[in-house]
């Protein structure tokens, strides 16, 4: 049998001439596609279309080598064909080609063997099948792409997003530094300075420039640098956020009351690399609370002035009481001495009450002069029973004119205070007054109760209790605010100051109406352990 070697030629058409005719084409047809190799028929028509066409295609060109007597390539273009369809058609229009490149080569070359014909079969089924795992390769690949360009383009946004947050963020910052109204500087663990703010500039009149890379101490002076602010930037470089206020007199003699801030900076790693010192100007304000604490003593020193006055009578009376005495004590001394046989021993017995009762009036007067007193307050243990007793005896002489009686239970062994004895005389002075005028319109039993105690936290309490009128039921909380009273000549600040005074002590003044009449004002104060006076 005679054996056609026809498909060797086509094999050397394939290698010589179809390779650069397919890679010609599928240049062109990614060229159309935007420079990607993806299949870019969506459609079946169109699919199906480019098998039909593609195999026309290589019929055509094989018959017009077949016109000019050159070598039969229809196996090499219908190579060409199939591999085109497959790659831009997908795998189902690659079989159609392949079927397709077997009919009409059929039809196309006549009288050929028919192993031969298998040859040429089996020679597309096989480019076939690799075709469809090239395509199914390639398809993979174009989805890892796709995925992998979807997690980069992802990434990339996400990137330029936190730059663009980063930038953001790194402007703020800058402004905030740059136009805070507070001291800001960054001092590294050699004590230098290595960036400040304007503020730096206005208050020590030199540029930024200058202040970087200056030493602390150089700024600020040795001393203050030494005593106040080289522990606390070791704290902070040691890792721990230092907060702290004091005043300061720096190398200029400007004296400035400043709260300040370390905080410490770790840029790369856990080591502390700089301390971040804010510093905030409070002289201003130390100075106006000065003054306000100021006026608010005047306040209460003429709220007590003006008490006292409307009391003169009673003082007079408390006063005119051992004075009386004393010049009793002192006419008997005179009359045992002036006897025939002058009797010593009662003498001084009545010397000896002249001189108690000269005493008690002096210690009366003394008590008088302190709330009449204008001065700084002083802060001492004060026993808190022994102010109450003190007040009762400057005030029972009042309490006595509209018969009203005055009960103290007093607890024992009460723990004295840190407090300042004047000032709270006048809150029991305001007190005990308001509860005598209370009962002044009331026709039944007058009792001004006066009561101390210390509770379960600690904290003394002292409440004062009255058979009077009442509070006006919807105003409790309002009888403490300044210039409200319901008295016709009153001022509506004896409430007011007391509860400031109570407030600065670290207590709490409040009131409640009684049952069935009545009101108790009680207030707080902290208890001062004497151990640690």
């Amino acid at each position: 049998m005679e054996v056609d070697y026809g498909w060797l030629k086509t094999l050397r058409v394939v290698r010589v001439f179809a390779s650069p005719f397919q890679r010609t084409w599928w240049y062109m047809m990614a060229t159309a596609n935007g420079g990607s190799t993806a299949p870019t028929l969506a459609t079946t028509p169109q699919r199906y279309g480019l098998a039909l066409f593609s195999i026309a295609t290589a019929f055509g060109l094989a018959r017009i080598f077949l016109y000019f007597h050159l070598p039969q390539p229809f196996a090499a273009f219908a190579l060409s064909a199939i591999a085109i369809t497959f790659w831009y058609g997908g795998t189902k229009a690659g079989i159609v080609a392949t079927v397709l490149a077997s009919i009409v080569r059929y039809s196309f070359e006549t009288g050929v063997g028919t192993i031969a014909f298998a040859f040429y079969d089996l020679t597309f089924v096989v480019f076939a099948v690799l075709m469809s795992m090239v395509t199914r390769a390639r398809d993979d690949l174009e989805e890892r792409i796709t995925e992998r360009t979807a997690e980069l383009t992802h990434a990339n946004e996400g990137l330029r997003l936190e730059i663009a947050e980063r930038k953001q963020a790194e402007y703020l910052i800058g402004q905030v530094f740059e136009c805070s109204p507070d001291g800001i500087s960054i001092i590294g663990p050699d004590y230098r300075y290595r960036r400040v703010n304007p503020v730096y500039e206005r208050n020590w009149g030199m540029p930024a420039e200058k202040i970087v890379g200056m030493h602390v101490s150089d700024l600020l002076g040795k001393e203050v640098f030494e005593e106040k602010l080289k522990r606390n930037l070791d704290r902070c470089f040691a890792g721990e956020d230092v907060r702290y206020s004091d005043w300061f007199t720096d190398v200029l003699g400007r004296r400035r009351y400043l709260s300040l801030s370390y905080s410490p900076l770790r840029p790369t790693s856990h080591d502390v690399e700089a301390a971040l010192v804010i510093n905030h100007d409070l002289t201003n304000h130390m100075l106006d609370s000065e003054k306000l604490r100021q006026a608010q003593s005047d306040l209460a020193r003429i709220s007590r002035v003006t008490t006292m006055g409307e009391l003169t009578a009673s003082l007079a009376h408390e006063v005119n009481q051992p004075i009386a005495a004393a010049i009793t004590n002192a006419n008997t001394c005179v009359r045992w001495l002036a006897r025939e046989y002058p009797d010593v021993e009662e003498a001084r017995e009545a010397a000896l009450r002249t001189v108690k009762d000269a005493n008690r009036a002096a210690e009366i007067i003394g008590h008088i002069r302190q709330l009449f007193s204008k001065g700084n307050a002083q802060r001492e243990l004060v026993d808190m029973n022994e102010v109450i007793r003190e007040m009762h005896v400057m005030l029972r002489n009042e309490a006595n004119q509209y018969s009203v009686s005055i009960r103290l239970d007093c607890a024992a062994d009460l723990p004295r205070i840190m407090a300042d004895r004047v000032q709270l005389q006048q809150v029991l002075m305001n007190l005990m007054l308001n509860g005598i005028d209370a009962m002044k319109a009331v026709n039944a039993h007058r009792e001004l109760a006066i009561r101390s105690q210390q509770v379960d936290d600690g904290t003394l309490q002292i409440s004062i209790s009255d058979t009077g009128t009442g509070l006006p039921p919807h105003d409790v909380e309002q009888i403490f605010s300044a210039f409200f009273t319901t008295k016709e000549h009153g001022t509506g600040m004896g409430l007011s100051i007391s509860r400031s005074i109570v407030e600065s002590h670290g207590g709490r003044l409040w009131a409640d109406n009684n049952s069935p009449r009545g009101a108790t004002f009680c207030f707080t104060l902290p208890a001062k352990d004497e151990a640690h006076a």
